[in-house]
């Protein structure tokens, strides 16, 4: 079981290039992309989260069931789904305004324990920023950790909620000795500072920096580095690309049962090859579609 822990939001997305263009409503959140993603591609995933009861709630969770994910670990409460205006570029990158004062997902409370059979807890984006719940998040990768579930997490940088990043970079240091797979954009890691060695030397055993259209590449705590291109599509925006890399490189391996301390880097090139150009082709197909709807199983078969 694959649990994922974090926001699930509404993306206001534009239905048309242009300023003044109508917003549609599309399901998204950094995690809930990433545990949807999961369930398209076959893995067994959780979703550990607090969703509004309100009609964007209410879809948000019809989309976990949808994609086979288990929501027991999914608490419901009647403040309002936290909406996200995107803004798309020309190049298909998106930006964000959040409007999230009182909003469910901030009052998410650690539970006891983890689903029965949990392997792997992934966390990131908004929920690792607003507090409360940022503190209960971060209580879960603590604990998680400690009893050595495998954990993961992809910061997800969205500045306009971070009102001291000095201060939250000093926190992501603090938790990088709780997290077994550190996965980010090149974005992210300029903005946060410091290098893949050395946040591998503070506990991940392996960091992946994705470069959009350029690929990813993979550092390792053995000094192993692996980097594949990016796969060549038509872009129609990047939203869900990144929580489709990590879903990817949750699901792949999970396959090759390397989901330990030692499993990535036990990988080598040829097995960090294939798992990198499996993540590419999946995020290359959510780039192909608006919003974040990414791939099942049978569409990487095809592509």
């Amino acid at each position: 079981m694959i649990v994922v822990a974090g926001e699930a939001l509404i993306d206001l997305v534009p239905s048309e290039p242009g300023a003044l263009a109508a917003l549609a409503p599309r399901r998204g959140g950094g995690p809930y992309n990433t545990a949807v993603a999961l369930g398209r591609l076959g893995s067994r995933a959780a979703f550990c989260s607090r969703i509004s009861t309100d009609a964007f709630g209410a879809a948000l969770a019809d989309g976990l069931r949808e994609a086979g994910v288990d929501v027991s670990s999914v608490q419901r409460g009647a403040e309002p789904t936290t909406l996200a205006v995107a803004s798309i570029a020309a190049d298909g990158s998106a930006g964000y305004s959040f409007y999230v004062e009182g909003t469910a997902d901030r009052l998410f409370s650690a539970p006891d324990r983890l689903p029965e059979g949990a392997r792997v807890v992934s966390f990131g984006t908004c929920s690792l920023v607003l507090e409360p719940g940022a503190s209960a998040y971060e209580e879960l990768m603590r604990t998680a950790s400690a009893q050595g579930v495998f954990t993961t997490l992809d910061p997800n940088i969205r500045a306009g909620l971070i009102p001291d990043p000095d201060a939250y970079r000093a926190r992501f240091k603090s938790w990088l000795p709780s997290v077994s797979l550190l996965k980010l954009s090149e974005e992210d890691a300029r903005w946060l500072g410091g290098t893949p060695r050395e946040w591998l030397a503070s506990g991940p055993s392996a960091v992946v920096i994705t470069r959009g259209g350029d690929g990813l590449t993979a550092f390792t705590r053995d000094g192993g580095e692996y980097s594949v291109p990016g796969e060549p599509v038509d872009v129609v925006d990047t939203i869900g690309a990144g929580d489709t890399v990590n879903a990817a490189l949750l699901h792949g391996l999970a396959a090759r049962d390397a989901l330990s301390e030692v499993g990535p880097v036990g990988l080598g090139a040829d097995g960090w090859g294939e798992l990198l150009r499996f993540a590419a082709r999946a995020a290359a197909i959510t780039c192909s579609r608006a919003g974040a709807e990414p791939p099942y199983a049978h569409e990487l078969d095809a592509f």
